[in-house]
């Protein structure tokens, strides 16, 4: 099976939606990555945990077929920990609590094991902390995917191009392709962000699905119209997962491949969105990610 390097957040979260609420359940940005790129592609996950955390949950990370070796364990410190509340439309949250514990010092250690890795997603994380990660791999990988947002845009926004400027993938929401680029239009802003160095920009919208840029090449995929939408924590990160593992999968970086990419991820995605936390994409099977595509293809064919 094709090898990612996934490097993001393995954390604890509390949500709460107007359906349900948890106490802290296993999350971050690195989780749902792996759990998502693991369908398609054997995950090396980067990543930072306190003493706090349970090896049961780091036992579940390998059983999904995620390696381990690169997940540091600081025995004395605090695991991260984000709160978060949805408001009644489920596209707004309130944070009410972030602790980044271990995350504030996290310096990240690549594994021999881990080298020569070609496909590398970078999650969420500092700017600075996803530009070390690109820095310390002795070979240039094939595709490296990375995933950020207006937070870093706000706080250290030199940084961050630097580090875009490294990448061949960026995947960011609308808002914050409009914020980064400084223009309204979404077409105008993606060729802005090209401009900045990555070779593709991902832009998602949401419940309104996502656009591909490569060029003046577009591409666009739905989100799946769900019955029931429970929790959105983590449907970017699942997206982002499931795109380069799909990526990683098949061996292929163009237009074409990455148009079906879109797709995987999108799919991915809407699973997270029906259960709370990881639930459910933790235990899916083949048949139905499969059913799920086809859903997605039939959701936008015509004759």
């Amino acid at each position: 099976m094709a090898k990612t390097v996934v490097v993001g957040s393995i954390a604890f979260d509390a949500i709460e939606t107007p359906f349900e609420k948890t106490d802290k359940i296993i999350g971050g940005a690195g989780t749902y990555i792996c759990f998502a790129s693991a369908y398609f592609s054997n995950p090396h996950a980067v990543a930072v945990v306190g003493g706090d955390f349970p090896k049961e949950y780091i036992a579940k990370l390998q059983n999904a077929g995620v390696s381990v070796e690169g997940i540091q364990v600081k025995s004395d410190e605090k695991t991260f920990f984000w709160s978060g509340k949805y408001l009644d439309n489920m596209n707004q949250r309130e944070t009410l609590v972030t602790e980044l514990n271990v995350l504030e010092h996290f310096d990240p250690i690549i594994p021999d094991s881990y080298q020569g890795v070609e496909y590398v997603i970078l999650g969420n994380l500092s700017p600075v902390v996803q530009r070390q990660v690109i820095e310390r791999l002795k070979k240039k990988p094939k595709l490296i995917v990375m995933d950020t947002m207006n937070f870093w845009m706000d706080i250290m926004l030199d940084e961050l191009k630097k580090t875009i400027s490294m990448v061949d993938v960026i995947t960011i929401n609308d808002d914050e392709a409009r914020q980064l680029s400084g223009e309204y239009s979404i077409p105008v802003a993606a060729q802005k962000i090209m401009e900045m160095g990555p070779q593709y920009v991902i832009i998602k919208k949401g419940e309104h699905g996502a656009l591909l840029f490569h060029k003046k090449e577009i591409f666009y995929a739905p989100a799946m119209p769900l019955y029931s939408v429970i929790d959105p924590t983590g449907a970017g990160d699942t997206f982002a997962g499931g795109f380069a593992g799909y990526l990683a999968q098949q061996d292929k970086t163009d237009f074409e491949t990455m148009k079906k990419a879109l797709v995987v991820a999108s799919a991915m995605a809407s699973f997270t969105c029906e259960k709370m936390g990881t639930a459910g994409i933790e235990s899916l099977s083949d048949e139905q990610i499969e059913e799920r595509i086809n859903a997605f293809k039939t959701l936008t064919a015509y004759s």
